[in-house]
């Protein structure tokens, strides 16, 4: 019997299925119901970053004992101490978190354990950065922003001493920011809670010196939070390299892959241009906020404060989803992916905006806290019930630029800030020059809150986030005589 020929059909490799997902590590985070993972995940965040706030108000206070002066230097210092924490914790800090959950999603569990040792080499890198970046550059940054005299002195110390150390706080939030990957988010926010306890009470100890400890200042404040930092640090690598997570860190015989540097830093690179046009924002909003006097510029620094409280709630949904949505990436669970993120979105728009809408409404259960001056209440009335609603869309653009750290498309939310920081500038200087009214610019944030809100969305909506899934085509064959 002769064999019957069968033509063969070209095929474009383009349109052929994917292949086979590798098996993922088994995980709640992967099929678990999708709103009560992400508050199992969230809530401990809540409770670590409340104890971060706690620490500023703590810090505030003592410092202000050390003088006039020691507290304004301490204000010249806190946007670059906050633009390092932030760069190091959210942005690195997720994209570490992001690669680490991709790869435990895909099953890889090799390939996560060199991204966590790839990522100590980019945190100690970066920390090396800002070290040497503030040591030799600090004291003219701190003399541009405005440091004169012994608040400048006071600024030098603090400068000198923490960004000395720099290493350990990159060094603390990329172990954290492993372990997040991995879904645990309850030992890094325990930590957390216990770093400020020991910041609250070292830098309060070592800054105003209490008992046998001499009166060390600013650099006694400094010193505090880096053996805090060196506390927590011991604790988690303990963790880490004991086996007890799920991702050991692989140090010996350790080959450097760029491979796994770039997995990282497609993401990290990128978010950290965030949180820095963020500090550009608040600062040109200040700038021009300073020209109608201290109360409105008081004012709109109570209303910041609350900004920042509730900020935290969306980053700790925010920080959340990473691990959820990059799992989900790995797996190749694409629209379970797009579902957290929109479950997300809408609990931190709630959680948000519905205390910032009560201190709108009633903005004196706020304000109390802070201040008696009549003027000054005056203001802070003003901004919060003009701005506080619309803090919920800062809620939600937190929300939607973590959940793209997850997916490793962090681009979108990122030049949505750009958009956020030109519309700040560009209608800023138009109120500016034709002499509107403080409660203009407050208007004016309020609205630049809703077009980061919007645009955030839509960069999660536009942006493709995994490959993309064709179903096989079934081709008969054809015989020769066909």
């Amino acid at each position: 019997m002769s064999d019957v020929g069968v033509a063969e059909i070209p095929v474009d490799e383009e349109e052929l299925p994917l292949p086979p997902a590798p098996r993922p590590v088994k995980s709640t985070l992967l099929d678990g119901p999708i709103l009560r993972t992400l508050l199992s995940l969230a809530w401990p965040n809540v409770i670590g970053l409340s104890a971060g706030t706690c620490v500023v108000i703590a810090e505030t206070s003592y410092i202000g004992r050390l003088g006039v002066e020691a507290l304004a230097a301490m204000a010249l210092v806190f946007p670059c101490v906050i633009l390092m924490m932030t760069m190091s914790g959210g942005a690195m800090g997720g994209a570490v978190a992001s690669a680490i959950a991709r790869a435990l999603g895909a099953g890889d569990r090799e390939r996560a354990s060199t991204l966590a040792s790839h990522a100590f080499l980019i945190g100690i890198t970066f920390g090396l950065v800002f070290m040497l970046g503030m040591l030799i550059f600090g004291p003219k940054v701190l003399e541009m922003l405005g440091g004169r005299g012994e608040v400048l002195t006071h600024a030098i110390a603090y400068t000198q001493v923490f960004f000395g150390g720099a290493v350990l706080p990159w060094l603390l939030n990329t172990m954290a920011g492993v372990l997040r990957g991995t879904g645990n988010m309850k030992l890094p926010s325990l930590l957390m809670l216990n770093s400020a306890a020991c910041q609250i009470i070292l830098g309060g100890t070592l800054g105003l010196g209490l008992g046998p400890v001499p009166q060390f200042g600013m650099r006694g404040v400094a010193a505090g939070s880096l053996i805090a930092y060196t506390l927590n640090i011991g604790v988690m690598g303990w963790y880490l390299f004991s086996g007890r997570a799920r991702v050991v860190p692989k140090l010996r015989g350790l080959r450097v892959q760029w491979a796994m540097f770039f997995d990282i830093l497609k993401v990290g690179a990128i978010a950290c241009f965030s949180p820095l046009q963020s500090v550009l924002t608040i600062s040109i909003l200040t700038h021009m906020l300073a020209k109608f006097g201290t109360a409105i510029l008081a004012g709109y620094g109570v209303g910041a404060r609350l900004e920042f409280l509730l900020t935290s709630i969306a980053f700790s949904f925010g920080i959340a989803t990473v691990p959820m949505i990059g799992m989900a990436i790995g797996a190749r669970k694409i629209a379970r992916a797009r579902r957290i993120a929109w479950t997300a979105g809408i609990s931190a728009f709630l959680a948000v905006g519905t205390p910032a809408c009560l201190v709108a409404i009633f903005p004196d259960l706020w304000v109390n806290i802070f201040t008696d001056n009549a003027t000054v209440r005056a203001a802070s009335h003003q901004y919060l019930s003009t701005v506080a609603p619309f803090y919920a869309f800062i809620g939600l653009a937190s929300t939607m630029y973590f959940c793209s750290q997850g997916a490793a498309k962090v681009l979108g939310p990122v030049l949505a800030q750009t958009a956020r920081l030109i519309y700040i500038s560009a209608c800023g200087w138009f109120l500016s020059t034709h002499d509107a009214s403080a409660q203009s610019f407050f208007w004016l944030a309020a609205s630049s809150m809703v077009v980061l809100g919007i645009l955030s969305c839509s960069s999660v909506v536009l942006t493709r986030w995994g490959p993309r899934e064709t179903k096989p085509e079934i081709r008969p064959a054809l015989s020769a005589a066909d």
